[in-house]
């Protein structure tokens, strides 16, 4: 990651420039959400394992993060690995396990540099001990830091996280605690996985894929959802500020007309 320098020295491609001349720093996104798709296949197109590609990937998050701060984003939460992620082939899954314990370790002096909080949504007992592991000394190390809250979708579906707050109602329910007029949005939101996070303004899919593959799907409800064909491994900090810029030309209606 890259300490903060001002704009015009962190974004120093002739593209960039370009895109700063119509980037406000008034109007950008305070939460942004990334599916980050297409890791495989930017392996597969250079003839190597699938591990590579989520390797490199693990590089264009840090480019995300660097991109993030710089721009002003206060919230990132990127999709690491979902509930249906499991049934990829074995290797690969242990694989990914592995390299999650080895970013955090690794890059956990840059996240406290860059003031950077890590946080998790999702099923966290559902990950190897080791895994659950890293990443809770890491949200322990970095419970104080503000600049940025990284939030990492991890063992993570939209419909299960739905599910639980449900059956957290249905419980208060039974035991005569909530009546049925107490269930409102506010209240469902308390009970996701994202309580006291705002709702993301802007969702980023790379790799072309038109779906949302189960992720945040109460909260993304009125969230701008922006494509790009750019495979993840290859999305850089210039691709981060080309989305902003977008996002910035949009006008937010939020269902009003």
């Amino acid at each position: 990651m890259t300490p903060k320098a001002g704009p015009s020295r962190f974004f120093t491609s002739d593209r960039a420039r370009g895109l700063l001349e119509r980037f406000d720093p008034e109007r950008v996104p305070a939460h942004v959400a990334v599916i980050m798709d297409g890791n495989g296949r930017w392996a597969a197109k250079r003839g190597l394992p699938r591990v590579a590609g989520h390797r490199a990937g693990a590089k264009a998050i840090e480019e995300a993060i660097a991109a993030a701060i710089e721009v002003g984003v206060r919230y990132l939460t990127l999709y690491s690995f979902s509930s249906e992620n499991w049934r990829r082939p074995a290797d690969e899954v242990s694989a990914l396990m592995g390299l999650f314990v080895e970013v955090l370790k690794s890059k956990l002096d840059d996240l406290q540099a860059e003031d950077v909080r890590v946080r998790v949504i999702g099923d966290l007992d559902g990950m190897p001990s080791a895994t659950a592991r890293a990443f809770r000394d890491a949200m322990e190390a970095t419970a104080g830091n503000s600049t940025l809250d990284l939030i990492i979708a991890l063992n993570y579906g939209g419909r299960s996280e739905i599910l639980h707050a449900m059956r957290t109602v249905a419980r208060r329910a039974a035991a005569g605690t909530m009546a049925p007029e107490d269930v409102d949005e506010d209240l469902v939101a308390t009970l996701l996985y994202t309580a006291g996070i705002p709702d993301p303004d802007l969702l980023i899919r790379t790799s072309g894929e038109m779906r949302i593959s189960n992720f945040l799907l109460w909260q993304i409800a009125y969230s701008e959802i922006l494509v790009t064909d750019v495979l993840w491994p290859d999305f850089d900090r210039t691709d981060f500020l080309d989305s902003v810029v977008e996002y910035e030309k949009r006008e937010r209606r939020f269902g009003g007309r």
